[in-house]
C-alpha cells in the first residue's frame, strides 16, 4: 500500500461544499420559522440551533472515538486526498485487505468522515452567526432610534467572534488527533474543546434570552459559589473521563464499588498522568503498565463521589429556595443520567450505547451549569447595620411624637 501524505489539502474545499450543504437545511429551517422575528429572536434562535448541531456533533465524535474509528481515514482533511471514502475506495479496500480488523474499514472510514462533515456545517453556522451579529449590531449602532423603537439590545459580536476562533482551534486539534495517531493528550483536549464550544454558545443563547427580555435570578452568594464550583468539578471530571476513555482504561476496574477486590487496588499514578506520550506507552516507549491504567479509572471514578456530592447539595440549594427550577431539573436528571451510564460502562462490559450517553451527558451536564450561571447574579447584600440604624431612628422618632 502506498505511504499517504498525512495532510493533503487538496480536497479541503470540497470538504467545505459538503460542510455548506450540511449548513442550509437548518439554515433554510430556522430562516422559514423565524423571518417574522425580532433580530434579537432570529440569533438566539440560530444559536440554540447551533448549540443542538454542536452536541449532535460531540455526541457523534464520541461515537467515533469508541468504535476506533479516529483513523478511519488516515490523512487530513480528506480520505486519501479524497473529498469522501467514495473516491478513496480503492486505498481503503487495499488497507481493510491487509488488516481486516485494523483502523482503516470502510465503515470506520465513513464514520470519520461523516463526523468531518457535521464539524464543518457547523463552523459554517458559526460563521454565519458571526456575520449576522456583527451585521445586526452595526446596524443597531447607527439606527439613532433603534431603543426608541422598542428593538432588544444585540449581543457584543465579540461572542461570537471568539466563537469562530474556537471552532477553528477545534478544527486544528482534529487534524492533529488524525496526525498524531490518537496521542492521548490531544483526543483528550479535542473532546474538552468540543464541550467548550458548548458552553460558548450556551452563554450566547442566555444572553440573546436576556436581550429579549428575559429576567436574571438573583443566588445567594453561597449557593452562587457552589454552583461555580460544581461547573469547575465537571469540568475537571469530563477532562479524567476523557483521559479514561483515550487510554483505554475502562475496564480495568469491571466491580463497583470496589476495583479489581479491593477499595485501594495498587496503582501507579506517577505513570498514569504521565500527559505527553503516545497512545499505549509511556514517554520513554515502555509499555503503559496496567498499574497505570487503574490509577487512570480509579481516579476518575474516586472523583465522581465528590462531583455527586457537589451536585446533590446544589440540586438540593436550588431548590430549597426556589430558584433556576428549570436548571435544577436538567442537573438532577442528567446526574442520574451519569450515575446510571458510568456503572454501566462498568459492570455492562462498556456497552456502545451507555458510553455514548455518558459522554453527552457530561458534556450536557457542563452545559447546563453554563446556563444556569450565565442566568443569574448574586443578590444584592442588604447592610444589615444601616437597617438596624434606620430602625432605630424610626423608633425614637415615634417616641418623640
Amino acid at each position: 500500500m502506498d505511504a499517504t501524505p498525512l495532510y493533503n489539502l487538496s480536497p479541503a474545499l470540497r470538504l467545505m461544499g459538503m460542510g455548506l450543504v450540511v449548513a442550509v437545511g437548518p439554515l433554510a429551517w430556522l430562516w422559514l420559522r423565524h423571518q417574522n422575528a425580532s433580530p434579537a429572536r432570529r440569533l438566539q434562535a440560530l444559536t440554540l440551533l447551533t448549540l443542538f448541531l454542536t452536541f449532535d456533533l460531540v455526541l457523534f465524535g464520541a461515537f467515533t472515538r469508541l468504535t476506533d474509528s479516529g483513523l478511519g481515514c488516515p490523512d487530513w482533511p480528506g480520505c486519501y486526498g479524497k473529498a469522501s471514502p467514495v473516491g478513496a475506495r480503492e486505498h481503503i479496500a487495499a488497507a481493510q485487505d491487509a488488516m481486516p480488523a485494523g483502523p482503516v474499514t470502510r465503515g470506520k472510514a465513513w464514520v470519520e468522515m461523516i463526523h468531518r462533515y457535521l464539524a464543518t456545517g457547523v463552523g459554517v453556522l458559526i460563521i454565519v452567526l458571526a456575520l449576522a451579529t456583527w451585521l445586526q449590531w452595526r446596524r443597531g449602532r447607527a439606527d439613532q432610534g433603534h431603543r426608541q423603537g422598542g428593538s432588544a439590545p444585540i449581543v457584543h459580536p465579540s461572542w461570537p467572534l471568539f466563537t469562530l476562533f474556537w471552532v477553528c482551534a477545534q478544527g486544528a486539534f482534529g487534524a492533529l488527533t488524525v496526525t498524531m495517531k490518537l496521542f492521548p493528550a490531544i483526543v483528550t483536549l479535542h473532546l474538552l474543546g468540543g464541550v467548550g464550544l458548548l458552553v460558548l454558545l450556551a452563554a450566547q443563547a442566555e444572553r440573546y434570552r436576556q436581550a429579549a427580555g428575559a429576567p436574571i435570578e438573583a443566588l445567594a452568594h453561597s449557593t452562587r459559589a457552589l454552583l461555580w464550583s460544581a461547573a469547575l468539578m465537571v469540568g475537571l471530571q469530563i477532562a479524567l473521563g476523557g483521559w479514561v476513555s483515550t487510554n483505554y482504561a475502562v475496564l480495568v476496574c469491571n466491580t463497583f464499588p470496589m476495583c479489581q477486590g479491593s477499595w485501594w487496588p495498587e496503582m501507579d499514578f506517577a505513570q498514569g498522568f504521565e500527559l505527553w506520550r503516545p497512545l499505549g506507552t509511556s514517554a520513554d516507549g515502555s509499555p503503559l503498565e496496567f498499574h497505570a491504567l487503574t490509577a487512570i479509572h480509579y481516579t476518575h471514578r474516586l472523583f465522581a463521589y465528590a462531583v455527586f456530592a457537589v451536585l446533590g447539595v446544589l440540586a438540593w440549594r436550588l431548590h430549597r429556595h426556589g430558584r433556576l427550577a428549570r436548571q435544577r431539573r436538567w442537573i438532577a436528571g442528567l446526574a442520574a443520567l451519569q450515575l446510571l451510564t458510568g456503572l454501566s460502562n462498568v459492570v455492562l462490559d462498556w456497552p456502545l450505547v451507555a458510553a455514548v450517553l455518558h459522554t453527552g451527558g457530561a458534556a450536557a451536564l457542563l452545559t447546563v451549569l453554563a446556563w444556569a450561571l450565565c442566568a443569574s447574579r448574586v443578590a444584592p447584600q442588604v447592610d444589615s447595620k444601616m437597617i438596624a440604624d434606620r430602625a432605630r431612628q424610626a423608633s425614637a422618632g415615634g417616641l418623640k411624637s
